[in-house]
């Protein structure tokens, strides 16, 4: 693959990254890139979500069930949370992500489920008391133009 190839790529992975994740979560992510870590940052933006989550095959939402239930399955009750986040961005009901999380209770363990439900607990409280803000917020009215 080409240099330019590679570097529309990490373009293209940075902007779902975005899309997905939130302008809040990436720029900390970005924003903490250093010497020891900016390699890192390159290969999430360009391979996970440059070329994983920009694949043929699946939806945002579809990816994002498929991601709590691996994330669960690994333990890694972190990315949880940050895939919840994505999974109610991507469009995902708390309904739908309680049943992911169900599933993964039978198949990888009654523990992993109760860390993924606490994870995902904390974040779908701070995603609905955010967005219910905004949706309760007066539209405003656009600016009239000056007469002259």
């Amino acid at each position: 693959m080409s240099t330019d190839s590679r570097k529309a790529l990490r373009a293209l992975g940075l902007k779902t990254r975005t899309e997905v994740l939130g302008q809040k979560y990436v720029d900390a992510a970005m924003n903490n890139r250093n010497a020891f870590n900016s390699g890192l940052q390159e290969l999430l933006n360009e391979y996970c979500w440059g070329a994983g989550w920009n694949g043929p095959g699946l939806s945002r939402k579809e990816r994002s069930l498929i991601n709590l239930a691996m994330l669960t399955a690994l333990g890694k009750t972190h990315e949880v949370a940050t895939h919840v986040r994505g999974a109610k961005n991507n469009g995902l009901t708390n309904d739908q992500i309680a049943a992911v999380l169900l599933q993964t209770a039978v198949y990888c363990g009654v523990p992993a489920a109760v860390d993924s439900f606490r994870a995902a607990n904390t974040v779908i409280q701070e995603w609905d008391a955010e967005h219910a803000v905004k949706a309760a917020a007066p539209a405003k009215a656009p600016k009239k133009a000056k007469k002259k």
